[in-house]
């Protein structure tokens, strides 16, 4: 009605159709923007009898016209909603933000035309869920699930994991994936856009992020040099026997083992053939920190060939990946069920498995369970990486993206207990076998799946295949997770600067991958595990993980609004979240997040490789200030965005928790807040 109206006066006046429509639109937001000014600049006048106040969605997606010129103000058949100070007055305000929206506009329609294209998007509903699959399912589930269940006693970590399951990881993964698929953009600004004085949460997840792919990648090197090794020493494997330059005199032979005389020819000091492979020939591993000695070349080559992969799979984005995720999501299935197959028919088996779920209570009673628990959780299921609002962004706006966030937590969870069964399966075995205690069979820490796995495959009919097979998968599992993680990082800081960095994602996408190998250097050195154990403590463990998550849930629940997040998903999906969603994302969430935090700070545990090494004061630092480089940027930014914001204090924290979001392209608009909706009522 009003744009017939206007169009009805375009001919007394001199302006173009398109002009008016323009107008008529811009009007409409202008009303909307009035009812946030102050009441004394917000007089909302109506004239004539061609004017009608427009319904709040009357603009398609919320966002402004093209500005208007002073002429058109001034102009006596202009047909206006405000007095002529009012509309100065919204004018003045508006203007910035029109004008940034315009040159976005056209920098999008001469780069491919319009928004869905430019940001592009799934060519096929199943390719989100293998994208989720491959993203959550990773090294995560197969490599540092089991240690940190081992480091824990097993059973007791199970507690805690299924704690922070239920009630912080599958309800925090559906929210960032439908809020990345509702806003339309990375992780790096879907905070930001909820809650303008929360945007350090977008900053703190891509220092983290940045932190994951540097180290990540050093465990695909690993798996590299693994698998050719195996093809070098064929037709048998290098840690299938002690006659090697890098044995020392207390290596046996496991498969051996069933032929000596038990408990006579290994003592407690005896390492097995496997482990030995692993310290001595991949690691070339020193005495400690201090000494990082050379760096291992044949380790360097694996890490260029890593990063060489992860970036030609990304450097179009990861939506047009296409089949590859189907590949790298089921292929590791098939391997790991013949390997779980054969590692519970082993001798001793059962002793591994009993200590898996057997829980020492009173580790319970200590952080360390509950800390690794939950952030095992978040890494997993990339809870906090940016890479779920990232991957949601390419869905559809009416994407039913809910069943897959489901299928997906439980497909992680089920990998993850699966890859325990099979390392603690080996570990009963080993400890069969040498007569030892479960705790005490090998060195605990992040080398831990390549001393189990390599070990059932020895076991194998044809080990050799097998072990190709399997470090394969592993090396598929790795880069499908980085490659992941990396977009999210591309993603992120692209949604945050689009005009100068999406026309340039090839050459921006080689630079951080540059970057990022140039700092995992020092990882790949004879002391490099000890500067890896570290990464992994203090980046994606302990408090700095915890920290993000929980001012990212407190900033959807609790700022921006539970009931209107559900407003939004609603409109995505046509129904309203449980009940149980509701009340883990006002309360459950945030108090487990919390608890575990205060437990973690008031009984603090410095980092250690393995039960013995204690690292020196200065190292443990460094791993702080690690943690302290992503936890800082939410009080900062917080800090900056009051000190720059101009206005009063009250002022200023008003319009820091007024979402400034729009939908995507296409969408309706966001659900209008109580306080505007009253606004709107003393107006009408």
């Amino acid at each position: 009605m009003v744009l017939t109206s206007y169009k009805r006066l375009s001919q007394k006046a001199n302006f173009t159709e398109t002009e008016v429509s323009n107008v008529a639109e811009m009007n409409i937001e202008f009303v909307n923007d009035g009812f946030r000014l102050d009441e004394s600049q917000s007089i909302a006048k109506i004239e004539g009898d061609e004017a009608t106040i427009p319904h709040l969605e009357s603009s398609s997606n919320g966002t402004k016209s093209q500005s208007l010129s002073s002429e058109m103000l001034e102009h006596e058949n202009f047909p206006v909603f405000l007095s002529k100070s009012s509309m100065t007055l919204l004018v003045e305000k508006a203007e910035p933000d029109i004008r940034l929206h315009q040159e976005e506009k056209n920098e999008k329609v001469n780069d491919v035309g319009n928004e869905g294209e430019e940001r592009g998007g799934w060519s096929n509903k199943l390719d989100f869920l293998f994208s989720c699959i491959s993203v959550s399912v990773g090294l995560g589930n197969i490599w540092r699930f089991p240690y940190l269940c081992y480091k824990n006693g097993g059973g007791a970590f199970l507690i805690a994991y299924f704690v922070a399951m239920v009630f912080c990881g599958i309800p925090i993964f559906y929210a960032e994936v439908a809020l990345g698929q509702y806003l339309g953009v990375g992780g790096m600004t879907f905070i930001g856009q909820l809650v303008p004085i929360m945007k350090g949460v977008g900053f703190a997840t891509m220092v983290v992020v940045v932190l994951i792919d540097i180290y990540y990648t050093v465990i695909i090197a690993w798996t590299l040099f693994y698998l050719i090794a195996s093809f070098t020493a064929l037709p048998s494997l290098p840690w299938a026997g002690c006659d090697n330059v890098w044995n020392t005199p207390n290596c046996y032979v496991p498969t051996d083992v069933a032929n000596l005389t038990y408990g006579i020819s290994l003592t407690n000091s005896s390492v097995s053939a496997v482990e030995e492979f692993w310290t001595e020939r991949v690691l070339g591993i020193t005495d400690s920190i201090d000494n990082l000695s050379s760096v291992r070349w044949e380790l360097f080559g694996t890490l260029v060939l890593a990063w060489i992969l992860v970036y030609f799979i990304i450097w179009k984005g990861l939506n047009e990946s296409g089949y590859i995720v189907w590949f790298t999501a089921l292929f590791p299935y098939v391997i790991l069920l013949v390997l779980l197959v054969r590692a519970v028919t082993l001798e001793g088996a059962e002793i591994g498995l009993l200590y898996y779920v057997t829980p020492k209570w009173d580790l319970l009673l200590t952080a360390g369970p509950w800390i690794d628990g939950t952030t095992q959780i978040f890494f997993a299921y990339s809870i906090g990486t940016g890479a779920l609002p990232a991957l949601g962004s390419y869905n559809t706006f009416k994407y039913n993206c809910f069943r897959d966030a489901m299928i997906t937590c439980l497909v992680n969870t089920v990998t993850c207990l699966i890859a325990g069964i099979v390392t603690f399966a080996i570990l009963g075995t080993i400890a069969h076998a040498t007569n030892a205690s479960i705790d005490s069979v090998v060195t605990s820490g992040p080398g831990l799946v390549f001393i189990t796995y390599p070990e059932v495959v020895l076991r194998l009919p044809g080990a050799p295949a097998w072990a190709v097979l399997f470090f394969i998968m592993l090396a598929i599992l790795g880069i499908d997770s980085e490659f992941c993680n990396v977009e999210s990082f591309v993603t992120g800081l692209s949604d945050n600067w689009p005009g100068k960095l999406r026309k340039n994602r090839k050459f921006f996408t080689f630079l951080c991958v540059l970057m990022m190998f140039l700092l995992d250097i020092p990882m790949i050195t004879q002391g490099g595990i000890y500067i890896f154990q570290l990464m992994d403590y203090y980046s994606a463990s302990g408090m700095s993980m915890l920290f993000l998550v929980f001012f990212q849930t407190i900033s959807i629940a609790w700022i921006f609004g539970t009931s209107r997040f559900c407003d939004c998903i609603e409109q995505m999906s046509g129904s309203r979240p449980s009940w149980f969603f509701y009340v883990c994302w006002c309360f459950f969430g945030p108090l487990v997040m919390a608890g575990v935090f205060l437990f973690y700070v008031i009984q603090y545990i410095p980092v250690t490789y393995g039960e013995n090494y204690q690292y020196p004061w200065w190292a443990e630092a460094i791993g702080i200030t690690i943690s302290l480089s992503s936890m800082l940027w939410i009080p900062g930014y917080a800090v900056y965005y009051i000190v720059t914001t101009p206005g009063t204090l009250k002022e200023v924290l008003a319009k820091g928790v007024t979402p400034v979001c729009k939908p995507r392209s296409g969408a309706p608009p966001l659900p209008p807040t109580a306080d505007e909706v009253k606004k709107l009522s003393n107006v009408l």
